[in-house]
């Protein structure tokens, strides 16, 4: 899997605002709405169940939310760069900016691992996550998430 077979130009968001990780997630569940027709509700209640668990924060200002929905035929990605950083808890303790929600459907295990491992690797790497923040277009932001 690529990520982009589940992502397009619409699922990069380049200016979010959020003044709090629960105003973030909200937005973000607002927004995958919108592009899988799945409730809102659904999508925030599902990836604030897995924040309650921990932290998706994982440091360098980036967050990776993620969570599973029987709802869902195929695995989905939506990146937001956010206009200022936010208190995610994260586990370095340092605001992030840079997030990537991922969803998957409850019975593809296997992709979703898949995804979250590769999603991780893209942001852990502070080189690419300084030419995310420079980005000027969706289709930049979308070219460094998917080459």
């Amino acid at each position: 899997m690529r990520l982009s077979d589940i992502m397009s130009a619409n699922s990069v968001v380049l200016s979010l605002k959020a003044n709090n990780k629960r105003q973030l997630l909200q937005e973000l569940a607002q927004k995958a709405s919108e592009l899988t027709g799945i409730n809102d509700r659904t999508i925030f209640d599902t990836i604030l169940e897995r924040e309650n668990l921990g932290s998706t924060g994982f440091g360098g200002g980036t967050a990776l939310p993620h969570g599973r929905l029987s709802e869902l035929q195929q695995v989905f990605g939506l990146f937001a760069r956010l206009n200022s950083p936010i208190d995610f808890d994260a586990i370095d303790n340092k605001p992030v900016d840079l997030v990537f929600l991922l969803l998957s459907p409850e019975s593809n295990g296997a992709d979703h691992l898949t995804a979250l491992a590769q999603i991780s690797r893209i942001l852990k790497d502070e080189e690419t996550c300084t030419k995310l923040r420079a980005a000027g277009s969706t289709e930049e932001i979308q070219a460094l998430l998917t080459n």
